[in-house]
């Protein structure tokens, strides 16, 4: 099988690389002549664990290529996936469908100067309900009925894991009414047959919607259990006890129930805001979701002020360390991190901030331009007067205590991704800071308690 990508960024690459692993053939079409050329030479111009590799792999096997030229990739292409960016619309939080409707036309004039395969146009990109049909629209200004097909099939990647999402999903959603589609996307998902992973078919606005309400619903839930982090500050008990005694119940589950900074990312206060507008303008306001996007963006600016808090109120002329500055470990995303919002109010209270993250810094530098980069984790701790654990990458899960304690001038940690343990953090001669949790508290040995009351 054949298909065409349009869109190097993070879906279109990521989907493009684990199709062509199923061993399809795979032309990933993009207008940013330099981004491809480097994709050509090998270059992975995103951080995603094993991407490289699997692109390596397979641009060596011939199954996965890069080009500019859209007629080529779309000559004898069985699918061609719709995966541009729908950043927010400056303004009024609706998804700018902007290069959606743009890559629809060119498909659709490209096309048009083709000799005669029937092919199946896929919206990959994060879309509001609706936007299937307009595609349609378009295309069908340029083709003749019968010359193609639209179909949703939105994408549920996470940053980090997303090669595993993709080969090993929960499920594949597929919205279209066209059989002759639905006969050319469960060919091309297949090899996940092989799984028992679902399929699940729907209209098109069924499945443009399924993304939003996911989305949306994990927001919720992150939302939820952080201020339930709050409750547990104020009446004594513990957020991650909390959570695992509600995450063992198989209706809730325990993924998403981690006390942290607020959320960020790409993904969840885009379609969260998208969503809310769609509901808007369907006269049926989802104000629950509002709501969560509100407490988020409050929860993200109130970090500044309880990091504050933990170094005494005045940190002018203090030096604080930071490790962490993207949105979640295992990415290179700023886009809606904490730190954005955390951060610069620290420095504009006169404070010097020390940061190291892993693999964000390049990016890291463009929008927090004030702040000092370091090598190292142990460097940007040096003479800091406190130390904030941002996100949680791996490496700053087994720090060398006893060495940390030495290099900071005040014992002061502040943890805003729960990654140590308070009695042990108390043991090590920290003042510790956490979220949801008494600093000291002994932690509960569920697993132990679990056998004695089977």
């Amino acid at each position: 099988m054949r298909i065409a990508m349009i869109g190097t960024g993070y879906v279109g690459l990521v989907s493009g690389a684990c199709f062509s692993e199923f061993g399809v053939s795979v032309a990933c079409v993009d207008k940013d002549a330099d981004k491809i050329a480097r994709l050509q030479r090998g270059e992975v111009p995103i951080y995603e664990p094993g991407l490289d590799q699997l692109v390596a792999v397979n641009k060596a096997a011939g199954r996965l290529t890069f080009a500019t030229d859209l007629k080529a990739a779309l000559d004898g292409a069985e699918a061609v996936f719709i995966a541009v960016g729908t950043p927010s619309r400056r303004g009024d939080g609706h998804a700018d469908l902007s290069y959606v409707f743009a890559a629809a036309a060119e498909i659709a004039e490209t096309l048009a100067a083709l000799p005669g395969n029937r092919t199946v146009i896929v919206t990959k990109s994060t879309v509001p309900v609706g936007t299937g049909r307009r595609v349609e629209n378009i295309l069908a200004k340029r083709l003749p009925a019968g010359a193609f097909d639209v179909a949703s099939n939105p994408e549920f990647l996470r940053e980090g894991s997303a090669i595993q999402d993709f080969m090993r999903p929960d499920r594949v959603v597929i919205g279209t009414e066209s059989e002759h589609a639905r006969t050319v996307l469960r060919a091309l998902y297949r090899p996940l047959y092989l799984l028992e992973t679902p399929v699940v078919f729907t209209t098109i606005e069924t499945a443009e919607l399924i993304k939003y309400a996911a989305n949306a619903f994990l927001a919720t839930k992150v939302t939820f259990i952080n201020q339930v982090a709050d409750l547990c500050e104020a009446v004594g008990a513990d957020v991650q006890d909390v959570a695992r005694g509600i995450g063992l119940d198989g209706r809730i589950g325990r993924k998403f129930l981690h006390a942290g900074p607020g959320f960020g990312g790409s993904c969840f206060p885009k379609d969260c805001a998208a969503l809310v507008r769609t509901a808007e303008e369907a006269g049926r306001p989802l104000t629950m979701v509002e709501r969560v996007l509100e407490i988020n963006n409050e929860r993200k600016r109130g970090m500044a002020d309880r990091i504050a808090a933990a170094c005494g109120g005045d940190i002018a002329g203090k030096t604080i360390a930071v490790l962490g500055l993207t949105f979640k470990p295992n990415t290179d995303d700023m886009r809606e991190s904490p730190s954005l919002s955390i951060l610069p109010p620290l420095a504009e209270s006169g404070a010097t901030i020390r940061a190291f993250d892993p693999e964000g810094m390049d990016e890291a530098k463009k929008l927090l331009p004030g702040l000092e980069y370091c090598d190292d984790a142990y460097q940007a701790i040096e003479g800091a007067d406190a130390l904030v654990l941002l996100t949680e990458w791996n490496e700053f899960r087994a720090l060398d205590l006893a060495r940390v304690k030495s290099l900071l001038r005040s014992p002061i940690v502040i943890d805003l991704r729960n990654i140590y343990q308070p009695q042990e953090m108390a043991d090590a001669g920290f003042v510790y800071h956490s979220i949801g949790r008494a600093a000291g508290d002994p932690t509960i040995d569920w697993t132990r308690d679990l056998r004695a009351i089977a």
